[in-house]
C-alpha cells in the first residue's frame, strides 16, 4: 500500500499488461521541472529505438515548481505514471516508494532502473546494464570507478567526498563487483528487489537522505545479491540549478549507515 503522504495520479490509467513492462524506471523527482521532459523524451527515444518495452515511475518528493504539470502533460505520449508526496521528504523516502511501487507493479522477469531526473545521468547507458542483468548480475550500477568513465562538471570537493566514501565502504564492506557504492543510477533485477522489499518494508530504506543509495547496496549484499558495474559518464554539466545534497548530512547518515550495517553484521556473526 502507498502510504498517508503519497498520492497517485492515476488518469491516464495504463492497463496492468503495459505496466508489467521489461523495464521499469524509477524516477524519484524534487523541483526538476527544466530537466524533466527532455530525460523523458531522452528515455522514450532510447528504449524505443532498442524495442525496450517499458514503463516509467515518477515520484514527485512535494516540487513547488512545475515538475507535477510537466509530468502530467507526458501521460498520453509515453507510460509514465505519477505519485506525489504532499510535502517533501528526502531522496531515501522517495526512492523507497519508488521502489516499492515498482515492486508491486513488476514481475520477477522484469528490471528497475532507478536514475536521478536532472539529466546527469544518461539514458543511453540502460541498454549495456540491462545486458549485464541479463547476463546474471542482480545489480548493476553506473560507476564512477570504472575504466572508461567520466565525470563531468562535479566540484573536486565533491570528487574527493565520492571516492572517500567509495575507498571507506569498500574497506569496511568489501563487495565483489562494487566499487561505487553511492551513485543512484543503477538496474536492479525485479525478484531481487520484490523479495528485499516484501522482507523489510519500509524498513528497506531507512536514511531519508543520499546515503539510502549505500544503504541499498548493503542490504542487498546482506541478501546474497551478484553485483556489476559499467562505467558512466556523469553530465553534471547538463544539470541546471545547484545541488540538492547536503555534504555535512550525507557524511553523518553515510557513517551512521555504515556503522549500523556493520554491527548487524557482528551480531550475526
Amino acid at each position: 500500500m502507498i502510504d498517508a503522504t503519497l498520492s497517485a495520479n492515476t488518469a491516464p490509467a495504463y492497463p496492468r499488461e503495459a505496466m508489467l513492462s521489461s523495464v521499469i524506471v524509477v524516477l524519484p523527482a524534487y523541483n526538476e521541472q527544466q530537466h524533466i521532459a527532455a530525460l523523458l523524451d531522452n528515455i522514450d527515444d532510447t528504449l524505443q529505438r532498442q524495442r525496450i518495452r517499458y514503463h516509467v515511475v515518477v515520484v514527485d518528493d512535494g516540487s513547488i515548481d512545475g515538475t507535477l504539470p510537466a509530468v502530467e502533460s507526458y501521460q498520453d505520449r509515453v507510460p509514465v505514471s505519477l505519485h506525489r508526496h504532499e510535502f517533501n521528504q528526502g531522496l531515501g523516502r522517495t526512492i523507497r516508494d519508488g521502489l516499492r511501487i515498482a515492486s508491486e507493479i513488476a514481475s520477477d522477469q522484469d528490471i528497475v532502473i532507478t536514475m536521478d531526473a536532472d539529466e546527469t545521468h544518461i539514458p543511453g547507458l540502460i541498454p549495456r546494464m540491462l545486458e549485464m542483468v541479463y547476463e546474471g548480475r542482480d545489480v548493476v550500477i553506473a560507476s564512477r570507478y570504472q575504466p572508461g568513465a567520466c565525470v563531468v562538471g562535479v566540484s573536486l570537493l565533491r570528487r574527493v567526498l565520492s571516492y572517500g566514501a567509495s575507498v571507506l565502504f569498500r574497506a569496511v564492506f568489501p563487495t565483489r563487483g562494487v566499487r561505487d557504492f553511492t551513485c543512484g543510477f543503477r538496474a536492479y533485477r525485479a525478484s531481487v528487489l520484490r523479495r528485499a522489499v516484501a522482507s523489510y518494508g519500509d524498513n528497506f530504506v531507512e536514511s531519508d537522505g543520499f546515503a539510502c543509495m549505500a544503504e541499498i547496496l548493503l542490504t542487498l549484499r546482506g541478501m546474497g545479491a551478484i553485483f556489476g558495474e559499467v562505467p558512466i559518464v556523469l553530465r553534471y554539466d547538463f544539470k541546471q540549478g545547484g545541488s540538492k545534497m547536503r555534504i555535512a548530512k550525507t557524511i553523518r547518515q553515510s557513517i551512521s549507515v555504515l556503522l549500523r550495517h556493520r554491527f548487524s553484521a557482528m551480531r550475526k556473526n
